[in-house]
Order: structure tokens, then sequence, then C-alpha cells
């Protein structure tokens, strides 16, 4: 499954950008997926994941109450709406495939797909 990621930008802080990921394959609306971000020179993290039929759904604390994380199964697509942004929100937002579990258990997940897609890049200034 190819993930294509887009809708970053340079929004100032407070504003709002709405991130979509399409997936290449319909096994998308078999999986659990997740949004993760990237800062050079630190790791890779998770921010939000959602179930494959879209009922269960978590968000870090850092963003919580900011972004919202969605689905669209007829479309392949995920998304990940950002309000109220921050500086710190500043980084390279990806998408990945995650186990269904850790919806359940609230621990962070980690990416199933081996490969990244390009990313977008989020940028919020003060």
């Amino acid at each position: 499954m190819r993930l294509t990621e887009s809708g970053g930008g340079s929004v100032q802080a407070g504003g709002s950008l709405r991130l979509s990921c399409t997936a290449s394959e319909p096994t998308f609306r078999n999986a659990s997926m997740g949004w993760f971000r990237h800062v050079l020179g630190k790791e890779r993290e998770h921010v939000a994941s959602i179930s494959l039929n879209g009922d269960l759904t978590h968000v870090v604390d850092s963003v919580k109450g900011r972004f919202t994380i969605s689905r669209d199964n007829g479309r392949n697509t995920l998304y990940l709406q950002m309000n109220r942004l921050k500086p710190e929100d500043t980084a390279v937002y990806y998408c990945n495939q995650v186990p269904p579990f850790t919806l359940v258990t609230k621990q962070p997940p980690w990416p199933l797909l081996p490969s990244w897609g390009q990313g977008t890049q989020v940028t919020v200034s003060s």
C-alpha cells in the first residue's frame, strides 16, 4: 500500500490546516492508521491513530483538543484536522498503518509499513 500525504503549508500560530493521506489500494479500509511527525534531529513521534472503521481514535496529549483524526474509507483517505497550531507543531507529517490493538491499550503505536511517503511539511510561525 502506497501512501501520499498532502495539505501542509506555512501558517501563523493559531491557524489551521487539514492534512490528507491517500492510499493507493482499497486495503486501506482494513487498516488502522496513524499520523506521525518528524523534526530533523529528533525521533519521529506518533500524533494520532484511528481504527479501521473510525470508531476508535487516539491523539497524544500535546495535541489533544486541537487535532482531530478522521478517515473516509470510500475515498481511501485519512485526515488530520489541525487547529490552534503552535510553533512546536512544526514538522514533516507522515501517515502509516499501525497495530489496531494500540488504539485499545493507548500505547504508542509503531509503523507497520516498511516505507514512508514523502510527507508534508507543516511550518507554524509565532
